[in-house]
């Protein structure tokens, strides 16, 4: 996302605490002023000056969310507010939260747009549909929340993760030769590539505040939504001589759903997302190739974000309480 910000003209200061600056996949971390600072701890008078907040902080998937729900629930939800409040407090015009489909849960097999009743089913996606919900109430006409609700993220990035369905299955599929579904390969999920997601910040960045102003967008593409079992089959079509092949303990899996991104289409017409499941597992391939990753790599602690942290706590690199994170704060054309 910072270097599609920096292209388009903005500046960019980073608050990040630095919990996976050992995580680096490959080069093109881009070099930016930086707060070394956890968002609990962040002082209003640190946000003044800046027009926007993108807020991606946060413990950002399920097995995160399950290592402890009262933390979940301090630094997703409560700490979000809070940033929020003290964005409001120091003059900040826009605030982007960085939310999730996960909030829709258990949604079936129908499809669910942004007015669809919320059923999430675990800690994370508890803790972003609380936090939509008290941000929601501090907006006005001089603060302007947005809730960004991305699909499941995919794609090369230089802080690649392996814990997310599609990286998860060429990677396995390019070091064993078997594409491990970990379910029954029935529920649905939608997908989204990490650029799209960052073009689809970038524009509800600069959208007219009427356009976004207190509203919800689902972020990704509605032909996007697959079963996990249709990915294992565009996954073993991608990767030469691989097998699909389901974990011992493989079962059904609640969390369930797919969504129509219409509304951010119409609302953001210059967001035009353009990569899908098959190009997306050529891409991941071609780097799993290029970088000789292996089994250990990624079910290893360095790229998956649960074993990561848990070995930053036994190391006592942080406590209990995980004291880091990552939030960035983009300043408009021309300001400092």
């Amino acid at each position: 996302m910072t270097p599609l910000l920096q292209a388009s003209g903005h500046e960019l200061t980073g608050v990040d605490s630095g919990l996976f600056d050992a995580c680096t996949f490959g080069e093109g971390i881009p070099d930016v002023r930086t707060i070394q600072r956890d968002i609990r701890d962040l002082k209003t008078e640190e946000l003044e000056g800046f027009d926007a907040v993108i807020h991606l902080a946060g413990l950002s998937n399920d097995p995160l969310g399950d290592f402890d729900p009262a933390l979940t629930d301090e630094i997703n939800h409560v700490a979000s507010v809070e940033l929020a409040r003290k964005a409001k407090d120091a003059g900040v015009k826009r605030f982007l939260f960085s939310s999730s489909c996960s909030n829709y849960g258990a949604g079936g097999d129908a499809m669910l747009n942004e007015d669809s009743p919320l059923n999430p089913v675990t800690p994370y996606g508890i803790s972003k549909v609380q936090a939509e919900q008290g941000i929601a109430t501090l907006a006005s006409s001089d603060f302007t929340p947005v809730f960004l609700r991305s699909a499941t993220a995919y794609g090369v990035s230089p802080r690649l993760r392996f814990d997310l369905v599609l990286n998860n299955l060429v990677a396995w599929a390019f070091t064993t030769g078997d594409v491990l579904i970990k379910s029954d390969g029935t529920p649905w999920r939608p997908i989204v590539h990490i650029e799209d997601i960052s073009q689809a910040f970038l524009r509800a960045l600069e959208a007219p505040a009427a356009n976004v102003a207190n509203r919800a967008f689902n972020v990704g593409r509605t032909d996007q939504n697959y079963r996990i079992r249709e990915l294992a089959d565009i996954v073993q079509e991608t990767v030469p001589g691989c097998r699909i092949r389901y974990a011992a303990d493989a079962g059904p899996d609640k969390r369930c759903y797919r969504v129509d991104c219409s509304r951010i289409r119409q609302a953001l017409p210059g967001f035009q997302p353009s990569w899908d499941a098959r190009r997306g597992a050529g891409q991941l391939y071609d780097a799993y190739k290029a970088t000789g990753v292996t089994v250990g790599d990624f079910e290893g602690p360095r790229y998956k974000r649960i074993a990561h942290l848990r070995d930053l706590v036994d190391r006592k690199v942080v406590d209990s309480r995980l004291r880091r994170s990552y939030v960035a704060a983009a300043a408009g054309r021309g300001d400092v």
